[in-house]
């Protein structure tokens, strides 16, 4: 009964809006409330969709892999539960804080150091609802593998910013713990890392991830402004899970320092949640780059998924860093901004190809045509 009140309530919030033509800015738990364009029109009558209000786990079938829950469930109840049955979010979402929903994470399509073996959000998510600009609670997908019809949308959503209304409902496939995980590492230079990550992708080993990590407190490694330097030692991590004769062979076969379970599970905890002080500089690039990609000596670098992400924290120019990016085959966006004025002119998100934008352009129109959710903050302009 509260569910359809919230419902009905965010509903009559998006009629009035649309009858007024005011912006409407959806707001989960507000743990990526950093990310993306800055909201447009905050001072201008916009109605806010609160979706905290749409909350719990509608079902959940661990024998059949797939979790459906409301859009402001938060994510760590959702991995409590699937914690309790031995399962897991495959794409290891970033929370930021504990405020983080589930709605929240599928619309900003961020996936974590898992994902270099999972795969990324968008696989996961089966089915959604979502609430559009007319009012109507739209369905698309399902709640199980075979039903493919829709997975377009579900798919469209993910990483979508709520420009298109506001997701109300997800359903989204789980997959089991692995049974045995082991970390290990190596004191490496960032090119020795990248190399490294080139000879491992050859090999057939149950590789979960790979991130490395600079020593920023190696003063040794620093210039005069305090920015990391070609060649700064740090950390290249190495997290093996799977059958454990498989996991004890690659142990042996790639050496390094065996992490203790505790130890090993809050390193990647800490990395995936930024909670490294490398992370806390602003701004903050992430550059996605083609697999083999060699170091792009731009300033202070980590990097995760065995080099695809990079992450930058340096105060360099907008267009070098996307210049770089689209050289390595990739793209670049301003993840953490310390102000609004670090916001390049064409937004945070790397340009999109004029195609591309006519696409998204077209959808936007079908689903919202007067440009009321969540205005600019995927593209400027929508």
């Amino acid at each position: 009964m509260m569910m359809n009140y919230a419902l009905s309530h965010m509903t009559e919030k998006v009629l009035a809006a649309r009858n007024s033509l005011k912006p409407i800015h959806i707001r989960g738990g507000g743990s990526k409330a950093f990310y993306g364009n800055p909201d447009s029109d905050l001072d201008d009558g916009a109605v806010t969709l609160d979706m905290k209000s749409l909350n719990g786990i509608v079902t959940y079938e661990p024998s059949e892999l797939v979790l459906t829950a409301m859009a402001g469930t938060p994510l760590s109840e959702i991995m409590s539960a699937l914690a309790e049955a031995g399962q897991m979010l495959p794409f290891d979402p970033p929370e930021f804080s504990d405020q983080a929903t589930l709605g929240g994470c599928v619309a900003v399509g961020l996936s974590g150091p898992n994902s270099f073996s999972a795969g990324p959000l968008r696989h996961y998510v089966l089915g959604t609802q979502l609430l559009d600009a007319e009012g109507r609670v739209l369905t698309f997908g399902g709640e199980v593998m075979k039903n493919v019809a829709g997975y377009d949308i579900p798919r469209l959503l993910s990483g979508s910013m709520g420009i298109f209304g506001a997701i109300v409902r997800v359903s989204i496939k789980v997959m089991p713990v692995m049974r045995f995980d082991q970390t290990l590492q190596f004191d490496m230079t960032e090119s020795q890392a990248l190399e490294r990550c080139r000879g491992v992708r050859a090999l057939a080993m149950p590789i979960k991830c790979v991130a490395w990590l600079p020593n920023v407190s190696d003063e040794n490694n620093q210039n005069a402004n305090g920015q990391n330097v070609v060649g700064q030692s740090g950390t290249l991590s190495i997290r093996l899970a799977g059958a454990e004769p498989a996991v004890a062979l690659a142990i042996k076969t790639l050496g390094g320092k065996v992490l203790a379970a505790d130890t090993a599970n809050k390193w990647w905890h800490d990395f995936r949640e930024q909670q490294f002080d490398f992370f806390t500089h602003k701004p903050l690039w992430r550059l996605a780059v083609a697999a083999n990609t060699p170091a792009l000596n731009l300033g202070p670098t980590a990097f995760d998924l065995a080099g695809e992400v990079r992450w930058l924290a340096a105060d360099v120019n907008a267009q070098t860093v996307r210049d770089a990016a689209v050289k390595a085959r990739g793209h670049a966006t301003l993840f953490k901004r310390e102000h609004i004025d670090q916001c390049p002119a064409e937004g945070v998100f790397h340009p999109m190809s004029a195609d591309i934008h006519q696409i998204v352009k077209r959808l936007k129109h079908e689903f919202d045509p007067h440009g009321l959710f969540n205005p600019g903050r995927l593209v400027l302009g929508l």
